[in-house]
């Protein structure tokens, strides 16, 4: 069973950047697709950014232009920067592998357990 674990969350202020970091582990596939996704407090869990190792990655609207995902095939780890962040970006944040697309929303075969992120001053 592949494994996923997100690092890198805490605390930062407006106007901030974060970064954080996935680490992919057991049986993988070179092919598959990972991403990023968070869960607002008291909402649905979101699409953030997608990518395939060796590809650029893909964004939800509402985080492009603030947003960068990353990859690296040899250590298995995806990335996701964000700039300007903003109180309304407080959330946890969840690293997904396997992803796949069905009726406009994403599935993954697997999930971290998530990271939090506190935007605050």
């Amino acid at each position: 069973q592949v494994q996923v674990v997100e690092s890198g969350g805490g605390l930062v202020q407006p106007g901030g950047s974060l970064s954080l970091s996935c680490s992919i582990s057991g049986p993988t596939k070179s092919d598959a697709l990972m991403g990023w996704f968070r869960r607002l407090p008291g909402k649905e869990r979101d699409f953030l950014a997608a990518t395939r190792f060796g590809t650029t990655g893909t964004y939800a609207d509402s985080v492009k232009g603030r947003c960068s995902i990353a990859s690296n095939s040899v250590q298995n780890m995806i990335y996701l920067q964000m700039n300007n962040l903003k109180t309304d970006d407080t959330a946890v944040y969840y690293c997904a592998y396997d992803l796949t697309l069905h009726g406009g929303a994403y599935y993954a075969t697997s999930w971290g357990r998530g990271t939090q992120v506190i935007v605050s001053s």
